[in-house]
């Protein structure tokens, strides 16, 4: 059971990554870098290493996901697009 999960892990990690870096749309690649974040959270609370998985969800995903939401909203508003 727990190795069917590490490899499901592993290939979510995988897929978000690509998924990431290949999207056009701006909006839509810093949701997937937070979920990518909390992925590999996930990923180091499995290699037991509980406090990384900790700074990873809240300075990965939590503050670096806020801060570029927060930056595509004020480029939606410079350039006026709806």
């Amino acid at each position: 059971m727990t190795l069917a999960f590490d490899v499901l892990l592993a290939l979510a990690l995988l897929w978000g990554a690509w998924r990431t870096l290949s999207t056009p749309r701006l909006d839509r690649a810093i949701v997937l870098f937070i979920v990518f974040g909390l992925l590999m959270s996930l990923a180091w609370a499995r290699l037991a290493a509980p406090d990384i998985g900790l700074a990873e969800a809240a300075i990965g995903a939590g503050l670096t996901g806020a801060l570029l939401l927060d930056a595509y909203g004020v480029l939606r508003r410079k350039r006026g697009a709806p």
